[in-house]
């Protein structure tokens, strides 16, 4: 891997050396540039699990992606690096509380000097930094945090405005990234799974976040969100450069089928 284009795709030029703070540090680098992003799905081009396809499109191409590239080429980067970590399995919460199947999400663990922390740069709207595994609340990007005990595993809990919320449940089993496949495919071409039905692009910023659903621009800073919606795919185009940093000529959007 080139790392040094890896670094400068993120904006960070600090020490590379495997410590909690320089993981720390680009874990909040990529949440902060790389967007979470499904733009290929609606483009009808498949995604496969593949780090030399993931490192062509987010950092050579400047893309961003869903949990299985964007955290499937941080663990490659954090690999690198030096730190040791496995692949996870996670099943995220839908609206009424159901957790979905395994493979669902992909999240990392990461073990360094006896300290474990949960990485996930791909989970969209989310924690900025690592959470660490040491029974107490983390304050992220204004909000709490907390990973605790679940029946089956662990669960990742957020607190919003004095509620406390699951996000996603996972057990600490390794896995490989091929085993990831199945749920890649079922989230481009599933009816059941939200990615196919709507162009989601989203990154966190230092105040707080901006995100394109389909042509609703939404951006919250410091607490306030303000919506504003746009008239034209001209438009949603200008955004996508102008927020995103992509730039996708001659869009021909179109649901992608079964590959």
């Amino acid at each position: 891997m080139d790392v040094s284009s890896y670094l400068e795709r993120i904006g960070y030029e600090g020490p590379r050396e495997p410590t909690p703070e320089t993981l720390r540090a680009l874990h909040r680098r990529h949440m902060l540039t790389v967007p979470f992003e499904n733009l290929d799905i609606h483009l009808g081009r498949p995604i496969v699990l593949d780090e030399t396809a993931f490192f062509d499109k987010i950092v050579r191409q400047r893309r961003g992606g869903f949990c299985y590239e964007l955290n499937g080429l941080f663990a490659a980067l954090l690999r690198e690096l030096g730190y040791d970590l496995d692949l996870l399995s996670g099943r995220v919460a839908n609206e009424i509380g159901r957790f979905g199947p395994e493979f669902d999400h992909l999240v990392l663990l990461v073990r360094l000097d006896g300290q474990r922390w949960i990485a996930d740069v791909g989970f969209g709207d989310s924690f900025l930094e690592p959470l660490a595994f040491d029974g107490k609340e983390q304050s992220s990007g204004g909000m709490l945090y907390f990973i605790d005990s679940w029946p089956e595993g662990l669960i990742v809990l957020r607190e919003e405005n004095g509620v406390w919320s699951a996000k996603y449940v996972f057990t600490l089993a390794p896995h490989r990234l091929e085993e990831f496949a199945g749920m890649c495919v079922y989230h481009q071409t599933s009816p059941s799974s939200t990615f196919p039905r709507a162009r989601i692009c989203s990154r966190a910023t230092p105040q707080g976040r901006i995100t394109l659903s389909e042509m609703r621009l939404i951006q919250t800073m410091n607490g306030e969100r303000t919506e504003r919606m746009l008239e034209s795919e001209a438009q949603y185009a200008q955004a996508l450069v102008e927020y995103f940093g992509i730039e996708l000529p001659n869009l021909d959007w179109k649901p992608l089928r079964q590959w």
